[in-house]
């Protein structure tokens, strides 16, 4: 089929006009204008970009917004913030009028402006604004909204996302993400708002000390309850905002021998050294594991740019490193933090995309667990007497009760106060999960997300794999169910399960893959594990054949 070229009309030219004259920001409004005049001298590049641009707005979800900083309404930019904001602004005038709003910001580009234009649309609709002094970790936003009573807190960060993106994440006045309805109620409040030239800014935006942020260290400094301290860490903020306050997080909790990743210590929104800032991504972590290793590292800790995700690395009996999945390191911690809780009754959450082996070890030790829909908006909402949540995409929380997501910074000081101790019987986190295994269970997790240029042919795949699930995987029979609230499939068959969805946050499809035994005691453990990862192994290439475009 021959290739359209696509097309300037006169309603998309107008359009771009109405939308450049109302833009609050001129250098959004030159990007526009040139890319217009480009557009109208017969580039198609630029039409189609232009279309893109304005064919539609960024979408309010859960997760609030995330999209490429550029010009137009299908934009991060200063415009569509003032909009978004005003749109948040009209409803929480309707639950908290003249209440506290925190607002706080990542390093990315733009993240600064952004966050100020926040605070002023919000001071100018009559709330109290506390803006955090610098660019600071999502959890320290999330602990400041709690701390100071606020009524919201909005953080300017894309996460993991590629350096080309920003986002507006909104938590509620108990200090979590916020759930349905309120999603559709202030996207509706948006669409209704003004151009952004149009929305009142004001000027009375306090910019906060340094108070918050040492009332959230020395919290965190009390994660570590054990009283060993002889510990060597490697740690990576993968050019994020978690570099200094990791540290500082460490040396008030007692651990003063941490070596960071020069290259990636500095706060740098290109993101130089990784292809995607993210510590799940091939690739990302080698600087961090060449690090452990030279300076013979007991513990290797990577945060992702927010520092609101923890990934944890250990050496092997080899002497090799990797890094732990997001599923080991959950079930490490939650089984560490379980022993030394004194809540009573606690409760253990997990997603449903996780693995099923911290279940296993909540009911051995006379615990509660409860299985969530993704997303740490629901982990924190999994019940009274929460005391640990995970989920598989490295997101951790150790300290619900004053920070009521997830909490990288906060996990990475657990995580060493566990391997110091640990240590200090001669072991290593590496032998705690064998252990872990040997009494509860083998449990062996892995992931396919094939990545989609075009968003179409991605949904395309998805309804062929509900159209046409498999009969078997891994030379095993699966049946295949419909879990129509997280709008995904679960196949399962005799000890595997795979669960496969759409990402919410990436242009890609996710399964999610598990392999379980029984518990084979210390002298099956290896040959039960072996055998696990084996069928991972033929679970993975089927899947991925699934998934193929």
């Amino acid at each position: 089929m021959q290739h359209r070229s696509p097309q300037l009309t006169p309603e998309l030219r107008d359009r771009t006009f109405r939308w450049i004259a109302d833009d609050v920001d001129g250098d959004s409004r030159t990007e526009l204008q040139n890319l217009l005049a480009r557009a109208m001298a017969g580039d198609d590049d630029a039409t189609s970009e232009l279309d893109d641009r304005m064919s539609g707005t960024l979408s309010f979800g859960t997760a609030g917004i995330r999209g490429p900083v550029r010009a137009g309404p299908n934009g991060m930019n200063t415009a569509v913030v003032v909009r978004t904001t005003a749109g948040l602004a009209a409803w929480l005038a309707q639950r908290n009028p003249g209440g506290t709003v925190v607002v706080g910001r990542d390093a990315r580009h733009g993240s600064e402006r952004f966050a100020t234009a926040a605070a002023e649309v919000l001071d100018a609709a009559g709330f109290d604004v506390k803006l955090l002094p610098r660019p600071l970790p999502t959890p320290v936003l999330a602990y400041a909204t709690v701390s100071l009573g606020a009524c919201a807190g909005v953080q300017i960060t894309a996460s993991h996302n590629p350096p080309a993106d920003n986002g507006y994440k909104v938590f509620d006045n108990t200090g979590i993400q916020i759930i349905p309805p309120a999603d559709s109620e202030i996207e509706a409040e948006i669409a209704a708002a003004p151009a952004s030239v149009a929305v009142p800014r004001g000027r009375g935006v306090q910019v906060l000390d340094d108070e918050v942020l040492n009332g959230y260290l020395d919290r965190v400094a009390t994660l570590a309850t054990s009283g060993a301290k002889d510990l060597r860490i490697a740690v990576t903020p993968l050019h994020g905002v978690g570099g200094a306050v990791v540290v500082d997080a460490f040396r008030r909790a007692g651990f003063t021998d941490v070596h960071v990743v020069d290259a990636q210590a500095e706060p740098d929104p290109d993101f130089p050294t990784v292809t995607f800032p993210n510590p799940e991504e091939p690739g990302a972590t080698d600087l961090l594991l060449q690090l452990a290793e030279n300076v013979d590292a007991d513990l290797a800790v990577a945060l992702d740019p927010d520092a609101d995700r923890c990934a944890l690395g250990a050496r092997e009996r080899n002497g090799t490193w990797r890094m732990l999945t997001g599923d080991e390191a959950g079930v490490l911690l939650g089984d560490r933090l379980l022993a030394r809780t004194s809540v009573e009754n606690p409760l253990l959450a997990t997603t449903i995309v996780s693995s099923s082996l911290l279940a296993e070890v909540a009911r051995a030790r006379g615990a509660r667990h409860a299985r969530t829909l993704t997303g740490f908006k629901w982990l924190m909402r999994a019940g009274e007497g929460l005391v640990f949540a995970y989920e598989e995409a490295l997101g951790i929380c150790v300290n619900p009760d004053f920070v009521k997501d997830k909490d990288g910074v906060g996990a990475a000081v657990f995580a060493a106060d566990v391997a110091a101790e640990a240590k200090s019987r001669g072991l290593t986190l590496l032998d705690l999960l064998d252990e872990l295994m040997a009494d509860h269970g083998v449990s062996v997790t892995g992931q396919v997300a094939p990545r989609f240029a075009d968003l179409a042919e991605r949904a395309a795949v998805m309804e062929r794999v509900r159209a046409n699930p498999p009969t078997t995987l891994a030379g095993v029979a699966v049946s295949t169910e419909e879990i129509r609230d997280a709008g995904a499939l679960k196949i399962s068959g005799d000890q595997l399960r795979v669960l496969i969805r759409l990402s919410g946050t990436e242009p890609k499809v996710k399964a999610y893959l598990e392999v379980t035994a029984p518990p084979p005691g210390p002298d099956g453990l290896t040959e039960a594990r072996d055998a696990a990862l084996e069928t991972l192994r033929a679970l993975r290439d089927d899947v991925a054949a699934l998934l193929s475009s």
